[in-house]
């Protein structure tokens, strides 16, 4: 997905300003789909407001400079719904609490410990988040797609519980064959 693309779909669901689209694309519902920096966004937006897909309004605000707030287009929906037709990229998908489950033979079993409750309180945190979402979807597309991601954290959570002594385990035994560092 680009900049481009989810600057479209999130005005395709409301008119929002730059700064409404960034904190929508990190903290808000579209975060689960890609994220986006000020960087990237804004110069976006004015090339879709150029290209005619997306128009620019201002609104005063006491006290501060005005806001601009973009709305989707007719044309910019065709065109939201065109890119939504193009083949979908594979997720990407990084863990930092992978690296340190795939070092739990070398980092011990505290460390273990700590980043399986760490992990499962940011999963139990999204999973929650996600709960919370229930009562805002206003079609079944959404509720299919928050349904989606709700099983697969219930899922995560599932696996950590049910194989933490595993790998709080394989901590517990250091490693032998440990590559040497070169001198």
């Amino acid at each position: 997905m680009s900049v481009r693309t989810l600057c479209l779909a999130i005005l395709n669901f409301e008119d929002a300003t730059g700064y409404e689209i960034r904190k929508q694309s990190t903290e808000g519902k579209y975060r689960y789909f890609f994220d986006a920096s000020y960087g990237s966004i804004y110069p976006t937006l004015a090339r879709l407001e150029a290209e005619g897909l997306v128009t620019v309004r201002e609104e005063a605000q006491s006290g501060k400079p005005s806001r601009k707030v973009y709305s989707i287009t007719p044309a910019g929906r065709a065109a939201f719904i065109a890119a939504l037709g193009e083949p979908v990229a594979r997720d990407t998908f990084r863990s930092p609490f992978l690296l340190v489950a795939m070092c739990a033979d070398q980092v011990g079993v505290d460390v273990i410990r700590n980043a399986i409750d760490a992990r499962l309180g940011y999963l139990r945190e999204e999973l929650d988040l996600m709960e919370s979402m229930q009562g805002d979807c206003p079609n079944e597309a959404t509720r299919f797609t928050l349904d989606y991601g709700r099983t697969c954290v219930a899922h995560d959570i599932a696996f950590l519980e049910s194989n933490r002594a595993r790998l709080e385990e394989i901590a517990a035994s250091p490693t032998r064959d440990l590559p040497q560092a070169a001198e």
